[in-house]
């Protein structure tokens, strides 16, 4: 968290917009076969054929989705990718394409988005996606990023969140709350480092909270696995705003109640470990943090032994009749009706 004050800062008016473009584009390449034309005219150019296409965009802002104080110009990059990489995911579609928009304040020296820029291009060498086009402009309040992703997927492959049914069971991949928690270690340590910025964070114990923070990752391995246990989700949603929120979206789209359990959830010891550090209920951060760009889907009640056992998932309920309501049942099997509590842009 010390900044080192002697590096090397090159004013990005130097280069002007389009010397600026050419010199933070010119790592992408090429790998797509739909990418007929990408940057370097007025529009891109893609040719999907028979194939149905999925696009998605996302903002990021400085102050309100991330705090430099802690998150590393590469990493923001990285991350700016994988949340819209993860929406195409939750379509069940491959991505294929980014375009990427910036816009800066003077504050920041060419070198900064270098960084920025490098963390892209990792990202979507990652993901084998081709950086297509955006823009760049000039920006009073810092630096704000925009990326919108594009994938593609045969009709039959495409998932909605409105096709759960009364007796589908809920699924989640990997493990909750984990994002949440690493951003809960960034701000006490960033406050520690306030009061005394001598003090070095020691992050060890949280390594994995903190990737979880900084460095998500979207899951574009679930339409590989899925494909090969013979199932096709019946609803899906990636979960950035919150569990609870998710299972409250399928739920209106697909009209049907929703059974969550709580001893169902699966949780990093890790992370419950730093909840009982934090003294925070860990359930409470699972359905409610958000961040951890997990897949959220619902699957008909017959290919539950095609998917059980599976380390990927995470069966954590069942649907129900729309006037049943949607609920978290709880270890001592007591219902609570769920409440969107997660992430919400517009309210303060």
């Amino acid at each position: 968290m010390i900044e080192d004050k002697n590096q090397q800062r090159t004013s990005i008016a130097q280069l002007g917009e389009f010397g600026l473009i050419d010199h933070l584009t010119k790592n992408f390449d090429v790998t797509q076969e739909s990418t007929l034309k990408s940057i370097g005219d007025d529009a891109a150019v893609l040719d999907f054929k028979d194939k149905k296409v999925v696009v998605s965009t996302d903002l990021l802002i400085e102050g309100v989705h991330f705090d430099l104080a802690y998150m590393p110009l590469k990493h923001l990059g990285y991350k700016a990718v994988v949340v819209n990489v993860s929406d195409i995911c939750a379509m069940n579609a491959k991505p294929t394409q980014i375009t990427v928009s910036v816009a800066v304040s003077n504050r920041f020296p060419l070198e900064a988005l270098e960084e920025l820029f490098a963390g892209i291009t990792h990202a979507a060498k990652e993901y084998k996606v081709d950086v297509i086009g955006g823009d760049t402009t000039s920006s009073q309040k810092g630096l704000i990023i925009s990326i919108t992703a594009i994938g593609e997927a045969d009709e039959n492959e495409l998932v909605y969140r409105n096709g759960a049914k009364q007796t589908d069971l809920l699924v989640v991949t990997g493990d909750l709350g984990a994002a949440y928690m690493g951003l809960q270690v960034l701000e006490r340590e960033k406050q520690v480092f306030q009061v005394n910025p001598n003090n070095q964070p020691d992050l060890d114990p949280y390594t994995y909270l903190v990737e979880r923070q900084l460095k998500p990752e979207a899951r574009k391995d679930v339409r590989t696995l899925l494909h090969a246990l013979d199932i096709k989700p019946t609803a899906m949603i990636d979960i950035s705003d919150g569990l609870s929120s998710e299972i409250i979206h399928i739920c209106k789209q697909s009209k049907v109640g929703c059974n969550l359990y709580e001893d169902k959830l699966p949780l990093d010891p890790q992370f419950i470990s730093t909840c009982e550090e934090f003294n925070i209920d860990s359930t409470t951060v699972a359905i409610n943090g958000g961040e951890d760009y997990e897949l959220l889907f619902t699957i008909d009640i017959n290919d539950f032994d095609k998917i059980k056992g599976n380390p990927n998932f995470s069966v954590i309920g069942h649907m129900a009749e729309e006037n049943e309501g949607i609920h978290l049942v709880t270890r001592a099997n007591t219902k609570i009706a769920l409440k969107a509590r997660g992430w919400d842009a517009l309210t303060e």
